[in-house]
């Protein structure tokens, strides 16, 4: 223990000289050694080898997502639903009206002998479809997705990746930090939105939360990508990317604000702690599912009362001509679009893929995704920005919705891909 006695102030110079004199008592200095980790943090950091290196954790996870959330999906939980409680399920409660049997249990001519198709996303009832969805197709997707997150978060990787991507955001008004909420949206947008607060500025916070809500798909609809749409999911995600980046340097040069340089302390790496990956990985999972699931629900029971009612056929009638000049959709796909409000990965699987052109299909699932947050997300945006934040989000909103979805047809048109 240094003990110092002083009576008169010093000066800057015998401070510094003090300084050095307890450093040369307590500090032990030696040859420098990098080891593998040292190795490994500066190429993590390297853009000639950082990139090639995020691109092969990337594909990593992506073939862990796929695998695991099929090895659950379709090696149990489509055969329990499919080919057991759907099929009882209908039975027992076949003596029910009409239109309370169409809310609960879905269509009757999904139970028809001569059908078709698959009951788990036909049949669309609250306790078919409406649990189908989130128990045993979207729960294993996110518990995928959190898990890799979870694990680049207590290896240290996440801060070096966001050292990585800082030249790219910076050019549209961002800076590497933004990585962390878009890693994190893609679990779910009501945790992303919070961890914008991670960015200093105002400006910042608005464009990030701005594009979140459009150009990130949650976990729920990653899954119901996957397990509809694998062949597309590629494309969509290039599309949503190039839109995420285009978008976002307009904003940045009509929306006021500073953009600061990133100053950020970057861990070494450690070995993950599976206490914590466990920790963090249930604590996100349980999170999603009381948000998610009492909407997956609700919007089930909405659609079918308006399928039961009959107003769906109207709201279609009234809305074809609109959505096939604009977009090309098909007035099929307006249920779908009726449903994304509530949740955008119940108004995937509420696309009627058989009845559409892969293009459509395609067009469909990025108008999804940027039509509108769904109402936990919305909820979130209401407590994070200020009125004249959220009326230039819901205005930036409806601008991308015609910019993109309009381009995204006259190249449909022109390719001939209708």
């Amino acid at each position: 223990m240094w003990e110092v006695k002083v009576e008169r102030a010093l000066t800057a110079d015998e401070r510094w000289d003090l300084v050095d004199k307890i450093t040369k008592e307590v500090v032990k200095v030696g040859a420098y050694k990098p080891g593998l980790r040292d190795a490994l943090a500066s190429l993590t950091v390297n853009p000639w080898t950082g990139i090639p290196f995020a691109i092969a954790v990337l594909y990593g996870f992506w073939t862990f997502f796929g695998e695991f959330a099929g090895l659950f999906t379709d090696g149990f939980f489509v055969r329990i639903f499919g080919t057991h409680w759907i099929p009882w399920l209908s039975g027992a409660l076949e003596g029910l009206p009409d239109w309370l049997f169409t809310i609960l249990v879905g269509d009757r001519a999904v139970f028809a002998e001569d059908f078709v198709g698959d009951p788990c996303f036909a049949a669309g009832g609250v306790l078919t479809t409406g649990l189908f969805m989130p128990f045993a197709v979207v729960l294993w997707a996110v518990i995928a997705l959190f898990l890799v997150l979870a694990i680049l978060e207590d290896t240290g990787y996440l801060p070096r990746l966001a050292v990585l991507v800082d030249t790219v955001l910076h050019k549209i008004g961002l800076h590497g930090f933004a990585i962390v909420p878009t890693l994190v949206s893609l679990g779910c947008n009501v945790p992303g939105v919070t961890a914008t607060r991670l960015l200093e500025t105002r400006k910042q916070r608005f464009m990030m939360i701005a594009l979140l809500g459009v150009f990130v798909p949650c976990g729920a609809q990653i899954g119901m990508m996957e397990e509809l749409i694998p062949g597309l999911i590629g494309w969509v995600f290039l599309t949503l990317a190039i839109g995420y980046l285009g978008f976002g340097w307009v904003l940045n040069k009509i929306w006021p604000g500073e953009s600061p340089e990133i100053l950020m302390d970057v861990p070494p790496y450690r070995a993950p702690q599976w206490s914590n990956i466990l920790r963090k990985t249930w604590s996100r999972t349980r999170h999603f599912l009381m948000v998610a699931v009492p909407f997956v629900l609700l919007g089930c029971a909405i659609v079918m009362v308006l399928y039961a009612t009959g107003a769906m056929d109207t709201i279609a009638s009234g809305l074809e001509g609109f959505l096939a000049a604009v977009f090309g959709v098909p007035a099929d796909a307006t249920a779908s679009l009726v449903v994304g409000f509530l949740r955008k990965d119940l108004a995937i699987g509420l696309l009627p893929i058989d009845a559409m052109t892969n293009y459509q299909v395609f067009i469909s699932v990025i108008l999804l995704t940027i039509y509108f947050p769904c109402l936990a997300t919305f909820a979130m945006l209401l407590r994070e920005l200020n009125w004249k934040e959220i009326l230039a989000t819901l205005g930036f909103l409806i601008v991308t919705i015609f910019v993109f979805g309009g381009i995204l047809h006259l190249i449909g048109l022109a390719g001939g891909w209708y």
